[in-house]
């Protein structure tokens, strides 16, 4: 289910700007009609609306599948919350000034009370997205299933029998596997970077680890099965070796994020996969764990799409990264894939008859949205250029 401002009725022409389609960057422009683009490249200026691009980037708009900074909207600070209207509205408006058009919002159902996480918690952030008006973006939700808790697993099935999820992923954050498969680093998370006490740390640890590999598979296999039943794409988080991601594979799973390793990235490509890795890695340089490199993984041709994570702005720089591939193959990872994973097929590319989600971009020095429209009606404006 999806939450978006409404569509435009009237014409619009972005004129004077360099455009990136699927496969080339063509000089012109681009024609609206109502919500869907209706030409492309030698476009007059006789419209109901004109946007100058001025010699800019027009691109289009994002998709982050995979976007968890809500949660910095909802709790500012550790302890500190805000209502739920104001967070959404505020994560819509950062969403859009970073040029993300459709946000997949990653709800994290996992029993964590000491970062603000909790089934109950993710049910309301749920309802929010799933019932909000007037908003500038597409929201929608992708639920993330701690399967380490049967209490998540339970609030996550009942989510996706009601159809409020379109992505629905499975993780399981225990000591020994995937992100944690160093007990240590585990530790360490829990103690620094999540503020628990070492005692805290060490309970979590002792509670996460008894439960066997066949109840986690299990679990696995419910929640993929409930959420394909609805119609949902389902994903996977943190896979660590290619035989487990062979077994996803064989579940259901459609998507494997942020895969530990290049043998694992590798196979995923290998049985059909597709490949999910973090923008903010990219532009970072590396992982924050020491984990695969989204700049490896591009150079061995296993990424198909990037997401936001937890920092909106670095999915459009990441479109800017030199890899030594072409700018349109770039924007593809931040566009047009996203949209083919989940079934968004009208989206993500500038092409006859797709949904008019346009970005005007400011390459430099650092990639900026100067403008951006939302199924053909302009939403956000912010040109340093003084126009």
């Amino acid at each position: 289910m999806s939450s978006t401002a409404q569509t435009s009725e009237g014409s619009i022409a972005v004129l004077g700007g360099r455009v990136v389609t699927p496969e080339r960057v063509v000089d012109g422009g681009v024609r609206i009609e109502g919500d869907r683009i209706v030409d492309i490249g030698a476009v007059d200026g006789d419209a109901d609306t004109v946007v100058e691009a001025d010699d800019r980037l027009i691109i289009p708009g994002l998709i982050d599948l995979h976007g968890d900074d809500i949660e910095r909207h909802l709790y500012p600070r550790s302890g500190a919350r805000m209502s739920l209207p104001m967070a959404l509205t505020s994560a819509d408006r950062a969403n859009i000034s970073a040029g993300i058009t459709t946000k997949f919002h990653a709800i994290s159902f996992e029993l964590d009370e000491e970062v603000d996480r909790s089934p109950e918690l993710a049910k309301m952030l749920t309802d929010a997205i799933t019932d909000a008006g007037d908003l500038l973006a597409d929201h929608r939700l992708h639920a993330r299933c701690e399967v380490s808790q049967r209490q998540c697993v339970d609030a996550v099935l009942e989510i996706v029998g009601n159809g409020d999820a379109d992505l629905v992923s499975v993780m399981s954050h225990i000591p020994g596997k995937g992100q944690f498969r160093d007990v240590e680093a585990f530790r360490e998370y829990y103690e620094n970077t999540a503020d628990h006490t070492v005692e805290e740390a060490e309970e979590m640890i002792e509670k996460r680890a008894d439960i066997s590999m066949s109840a986690l598979r299990d679990r696995v296999d419910r929640v993929v099965k409930a959420a394909h039943d609805t119609g949902a794409v389902t994903a996977s988080h943190d896979d660590e070796d290619p035989a487990e991601v062979e077994r996803l594979a064989d579940s259901g799973v459609d998507i494997t994020e942020y895969p530990i390793t290049l043998g694992t990235a590798e196979r995923a490509a290998d049985i059909g996969m597709t490949t999910a890795m973090g923008a903010p890695n990219l532009v970072r340089g590396g992982s924050q764990w020491g984990n695969l490199s989204t700049a490896d993984a591009i150079d061995a041709g296993v990424v198909d799409v990037l997401v936001a994570d937890y920092h909106p702005p670095s999915l459009l720089a990441a479109a800017f990264v030199d890899t030594g591939e072409p700018l349109p193959t770039r924007v593809r990872r931040v566009t047009a894939s996203p949209a083919d994973a989940v079934g968004l097929d009208s989206r993500g590319r500038i092409e006859t008859g797709a949904r008019a989600d346009l970005l005007v971009v400011d390459p430099d020095p650092t990639p900026t949205v100067a403008r951006a429209l939302v199924a053909g009606r302009p939403v956000y404006r912010a040109d340093r250029r003084g126009q």
